[in-house]
């Protein structure tokens, strides 16, 4: 029996990692550089330790740039994108069809506690929320499990009676070495990768009702399978707790 929903944060509430891409494709650009999808991937929903795309672009260019200003101007373009971020498509339901259905809430994320708590006071529901656990609460990060281990310690809960919520392969595969039920909902630069399986892939939580998933979640792998990006790298303990 499902007891709870823990939720991946970063892509998968609101698509932090659209504007992210994009952001560093736009700055890539401006020094005659291409930064192709399948290079930049192995970051997205981790922490720098597979590819640093401030550090791969500091050394392309050659020039005396200092990394600090890179990073500061990189995230202040993305901050000013992710102004026109909101919720995804279905979230807010899940969020309060869950509450009505007695089930604990969890939300996980390789990002800081204070980059969380900012969006989540910003999109008013960090109310939903029982457990929050971010980078600052584990010693490595996704696609290592660490962070679900935590939350199903704090939930008191085995892992056949919970469902992760995710949005890209590491986020998949963290939670499927904790051993838990999974849904994939890939936000536009996502759903260009390749994942491992999953019990549903959907566009987003409104394909999805919470009822369906609670009597089933064993699902089926679910989804197309075009536009895919492949590419794979071998997990690491040394990560940073910084995201792309």
């Amino acid at each position: 029996m499902i007891k709870a929903v823990i939720f991946n944060f970063d892509g998968t509430i609101i698509d932090t990692e659209t504007p992210r891409y994009e952001t560093f494709r736009e700055v890539y650009e401006q020094h005659d550089l291409a930064l192709e999808l399948g290079m930049y991937a192995p970051c997205i929903g981790t922490g720098l330790q597979f590819f640093n795309p401030y550090e791969y672009l500091i050394g392309r260019i050659k020039l005396p740039v200092n990394l600090d200003s890179v990073r500061s101007s990189i995230r202040g373009r993305h901050s000013l994108l992710m102004e026109e971020e909101g919720l995804r498509p279905g979230v807010l339901d899940y969020l309060k069809h869950a509450k009505g259905h007695g089930l604990q809430l969890g939300l996980v994320s390789s990002s800081s506690r204070k980059w969380v708590d900012g969006y989540l006071h910003r999109l008013g529901i960090d109310r939903y929320f029982d457990y929050v656990r971010t980078s600052d609460d584990v010693a490595r990060i996704t696609p290592h499990p660490e962070l679900y281990q935590q939350m199903l310690a704090c939930m008191r809960l085995a892992p056949h009676q919970a469902v992760a919520i995710e949005d890209s392969p590491h986020g998949l595969r963290a939670a499927a070495a904790a051993g838990l039920y999974s849904v994939i909902v890939p936000n536009p630069v996502t759903s260009r990768l390749e994942f491992d399986r999953a019990n549903y892939r959907v566009g987003s939580l409104k394909d999805l009702e919470l009822g369906q998933l609670l009597a089933n979640p064993q699902g089926r792998v679910a989804g197309p399978r075009e536009h895919v990006v492949s590419w794979s790298r071998v997990i690491q303990d040394d990560n940073e707790a910084e995201v792309c």
